[in-house]
């Protein structure tokens, strides 16, 4: 089967996914234009250069999952004070973009969440479904660098399952690291990239039944 993850620039949220023999379409304009795909585990990430507005996704095929993670950066409310300053056109281009994933996502009957952080999000569509911090999910496989906190909310549909929480300790060091991040031209990115541990999470808890007695 497949899966999509909507503006993934990292992959790191299709990676469980792909290892357990799915292809995982990860779409984001960043990525180099156009289809590479690479061989993770049993299955394929599937790199896919486009304009996610434009981009048709394969509705055709079974679709085991949706992620999606449209960028925050003219819709977090961390950045208010700068909204009035930077006009209309982002918030429109933002708001689309929250659109067209929750579209697609919800086209494919699968389970599926739309990843931000707090956000005016909530006042344009709804209050999100779950909220959670990196840290109480990095005891699963591959969590142990996330002991940090950013309050994290998921709107979800389609039988998504909200995994149960595995917390370890706050790092003293980096606790704060999204908040502290050093300015520059990948600072959004790094802010919202997918906490491993969380990822793994959410693929142990909503992975189809068949994966589940294999």
């Amino acid at each position: 089967m497949n899966v999509l993850s909507l503006c993934d620039l990292t992959t790191t949220s299709a990676i469980p996914w792909a290892k357990a023999g799915h292809d995982v379409y990860c779409v984001d304009i960043q990525h180099p234009p156009g289809t590479t795909s690479t061989p993770v585990g049993d299955g394929h990430i599937i790199r896919v250069g486009a304009d996610l507005n434009t981009w048709q996704p394969p509705l055709g095929q079974p679709i085991a999952f949706v992620a999606a993670f449209p960028p925050c950066t003219d819709v977090a409310v961390s950045g208010a004070r700068w909204f009035r300053s930077k006009g209309l056109a982002g918030l429109i281009q933002a708001l689309t973009l929250v659109e067209r994933c929750r579209t697609i996502a919800e086209a494919t009957d699968a389970p599926w969440f739309l990843e931000n952080p707090v956000s005016t999000i909530s006042t344009y569509w709804r209050k999100p479904d779950h909220t959670f911090h990196p840290y109480e999910y990095g005891g699963y496989p591959g969590g142990a660098g996330d002991g940090y906190t950013k309050k994290t909310c998921l709107w979800t549909g389609g039988r998504f399952v909200m995994p149960k929480p595995d917390p370890i300790p706050l790092d003293p060091d980096t606790h704060n690291r999204i908040h502290h991040a050093t300015p520059g031209p990948d600072r959004a990115n790094i802010r919202s990239a997918t906490p491993v541990g969380f990822a793994q999470a959410v693929y142990q808890a909503n992975r189809p039944a068949a994966e589940v007695t294999s």
